[in-house]
């Protein structure tokens, strides 16, 4: 297994890559169901038991499971076919519509007679989740209406040119269904994409992509997947199981990892991250990485460049709120050059700000004091290793400073910070510090809140 770089496609081929997302036809098979969102306020508790009182405001009704990977695919520009299936209820009424008005879609939804169709309601207050109820049935689909999905899916393999298999442990992609569309898929010389949930990835075995959450992919390997090298290490693993040509493994809020098989056999591994958010809410990421592979994928994008797209996706729909999309002018404002750093250079009390929000959440603070001329990347990247974020020191906002703040490993530049006075670690209480040499005035200070200097190498 070998380490690649972060990968070679230029924010220039990765931009035109996505002015082409328009051209593209994708064709996604999977579970569908109905996600309502009932907003309202909370002012009183009921006098009938200790719980709040929701006066409701709004309601909105949108596509979910693969109907989400819809929405982004057509928020993309994509062209889509959709295969699924629904109940012969109110809510699978309601669903046909939300899929059947999107612009540019093709859908296939397929009735079920006495089939629930999937609902999850969520009740928020003052942006906050106070209950989920479901509604739904996870049993397999009637074999005859099975025979008859795979038919359909079969003849619109040749009208587009990714297959996305969005499973979400309803029923649609049960049994033998997957093996079939792959077979399928194989033989038009489409490639496949998968978006598994739950633990039986045997189902898939042979797909061109999978993309397992981390603990799904724990589960499988009986290896915790917790890092980079964990998740490496685990994906190659399933690969070998089940004969993927590839795994991704989305890593929210940080980024992705790809292990890719080569022609003769070897594996190769790349690691992507995603710019860092403050808001950080991953719902909805999942399908925003997977409708990225599948569009980049269709429209000619290398494996890497498409786990790029997946990448800025990420942090994109991380810093909305609820179930969102990402678009393709989302995408290129992120693809152009100086707009990412301009989000990430701030002065030092606004990073002193950002670092406490981070650290609420968990996450270990790295320093790098740059001193008054640039880092090179390897230092930048070896500190990022130490540490869940990692801040930039630097005296001003020079031209470097900005170039500083454009590397992926970088999660924000502070500029006031360059020289990495005490008075500046103790206003920022970093986790870890890489120091260019060892410095015992510096250690004693950093072990006053548990920190640790390191050295590069």
């Amino acid at each position: 297994m070998s380490q690649a770089g972060r990968d070679a496609v230029s924010p220039a081929e990765l931009a035109e890559a996505v002015n082409n997302l328009s051209r593209t036809a994708v064709l996604v098979v999977g579970d569908a169901m109905v996600d309502r969102y009932i907003f309202g306020t909370v002012s009183r508790v009921s006098p009938e038991a200790p719980v709040p009182v929701l006066n409701i405001d709004r309601e909105v009704a949108l596509p979910g499971g693969a109907g989400n990977v819809v929405r982004n695919l057509t928020a993309l520009g994509a062209a889509v076919a959709f295969v699924s299936l629904v109940g012969d209820d109110a809510a699978g009424s309601d669903l046909t519509g939300l899929i059947g008005g999107q612009l540019r879609v093709e859908p296939w939804l397929l009735v079920q007679g006495g089939r629930t169709t999937t609902t999850k309601t969520r009740f928020l207050a003052g942006g906050q989740h106070m209950l989920r109820a479901d509604r739904e049935e996870a049993q397999p689909i009637h074999p005859r209406l099975a025979d008859r999905l795979v038919k359909i899916a079969t003849d619109a393999v040749a009208a587009t040119s990714t297959v996305v298999l969005s499973d979400y442990g309803k029923g649609v992609l049960a049994g033998d269904i997957p093996a079939r569309l792959i077979a399928a898929a194989r033989a038009s010389g489409r490639r496949v994409v998968v978006d598994p949930k739950g633990g039986d990835h045997a189902r898939f075995a042979g797909a061109d992509l999978i993309m397992p959450e981390p603990a799904e992919l724990a589960g499988e390997t009986g290896m915790a997947v917790t890092d980079e090298t964990s998740a490496a290490i685990a994906a190659s693993i399933l690969s070998r199981k089940h004969g993927f040509g590839a795994v991704l493994v989305p890593r929210v809020p940080d980024g992705l990892t790809l292990l890719q098989v080569e022609a003769d056999g070897s594996e190769t591994v790349r690691h992507f991250r995603a710019e860092a958010s403050e808001v950080h809410d991953p719902a909805g990421g999942g399908d925003a990485v997977v409708a990225a592979v599948a569009a980049g994928l269709a429209s000619g994008l290398s494996l890497a460049g498409c786990a790029r797209l997946a990448a800025l996706s990420l942090g994109i729909v991380s810093r909305k709120s609820g179930i969102a999309v990402v678009r393709t002018d989302e995408l290129l404002e992120g693809l152009t050059p100086g707009r990412g750093a301009a989000r990430k250079l701030v002065s030092l009390p606004l990073a002193v700000e950002v670092i406490e929000r981070w650290r609420h959440r968990g996450w270990r603070i790295g320093f790098l004091p740059a001193n008054g001329s640039p880092c090179p990347q390897t230092i930048t990247q070896e500190a990022r290793r130490w540490c869940d974020r990692l801040l930039v020191g630097v005296e001003d906002e020079s031209i470097w400073a900005g170039e500083m703040a454009e590397r992926p490993e970088v999660d924000l530049v502070a500029v006031g910070a360059g020289a990495g006075h005490e008075d500046t670690l103790r206003l920022l209480r970093p986790d870890v510090v890489m120091a260019s040499d060892a410095d015992p005035r510096l250690t004693a200070l950093l072990s006053e809140w548990g920190g640790q200097v390191k050295l590069p190498g």
